[in-house]
């Protein structure tokens, strides 16, 4: 009972951008990974309203976003650019900035 209670205190900060397509996320992903800012791609890019904040999510808890999301963010090495990632909203690029 005590591991259940202590995983769901587990906290973490991400930041994504959404688009509608597997190729732009593509394309945006290698723009970031040859130094572009992620920020500024989001907020130029994302159809998510969190693109104000430079697509930064804040901190949020397993569950809280849908399962795809939440698989990545609560597996995925921090700091470093996952995605395409689908949901029902599109395609993500998502990074995780911090956990615990």
């Amino acid at each position: 009972m005590f591991e259940n209670q202590e995983h769901d205190m587990v906290q973490a900060t991400a930041r994504h951008l959404l688009v509608s397509s597997e190729e732009q996320c593509e394309q945006l992903k290698q723009q970031i990974l040859e130094g572009a800012d992620f920020a500024e791609v989001a907020k130029a890019h994302s159809s998510c309203p969190s693109s104000a904040q430079g697509g930064d999510l804040g901190s949020f808890g397993p569950g809280m976003m849908v399962r795809e999301f939440d698989e990545v963010v609560f597996s995925a090495p921090l700091n470093e650019v996952q995605g395409p990632v689908k949901t029902q909203f599109g395609y993500h690029l998502l990074e995780v900035t911090s956990r615990g």
